[in-house]
């Protein structure tokens, strides 16, 4: 490929991504892309064969951005304790930020009711990685469940999500976070 298609490329999953985003899957349709992207619906139809593969792959590139992100700042802590700790930190920065807007794989999964259709198989993947990640921080402490800490740190980490979006609370990642250190001192004493 080259630089020019690359671009156009990137420009419709940049503009796809926000617009799913901002007003759903079912809410992006090919019209409003075309004018929102300001890219020819044949140049569109070139990179992808529909409206789902657009939609698939903007997900895609959101999952490989956010995680990144997340991976990256949660890692400024020095212990396996104080990276699990600033994984609610990172979500209180982001709950923060402007036009946040919940979870786009959980609203995008929500839109489609096929547990096979691939918006919904992304949104698993995306979920995993997250697990993955909490469970390679759980795996560097001295516990005796790794992977049991792990699900009860992504149960805290999206319902601090839900709560922020759904109910508007600013504290939730705070409160989160507080479980989450509760739990944490629990595994350090019964060691």
């Amino acid at each position: 490929m080259n630089k020019k298609t690359n671009d156009t490329r990137e420009k419709i999953l940049t503009t796809a991504e926000q617009l799913i985003y901002q007003n759903g899957i079912h809410a992006m349709g090919m019209d409003l892309l075309v004018k929102t992207s300001g890219v020819a619906r044949k140049s569109i139809y070139r990179h992808f064969a529909n409206k789902e593969d657009v939609a698939s792959a903007a997900l895609c590139e959101r999952d490989e951005r956010w995680m990144e992100w997340f991976r990256t700042e949660s890692d400024k802590g020095k212990t396996p304790q104080e990276r699990i700790l600033n994984m609610f930190s990172v979500l209180n920065s982001w709950f923060e930020s402007d036009g946040f807007r919940g979870c786009a794989f959980i609203n995008t999964a929500g839109e489609v009711g096929d547990p096979d259709d691939p918006v919904r198989q992304i949104a698993k993947m995306h979920k995993q990685k997250l697990l993955d990640y909490a469970l390679e921080l759980s795996g560097q402490l001295n516990h005796e469940h790794p992977e049991i800490l792990a699900r009860q740190l992504l149960i805290l980490l999206e319902g601090a999500i839900t709560m922020a979006y759904v109910m508007g609370d600013s504290s939730a990642a705070d409160n989160a976070r507080e479980m989450a250190k509760l739990m944490l001192e629990r595994t350090s004493s019964d060691n």
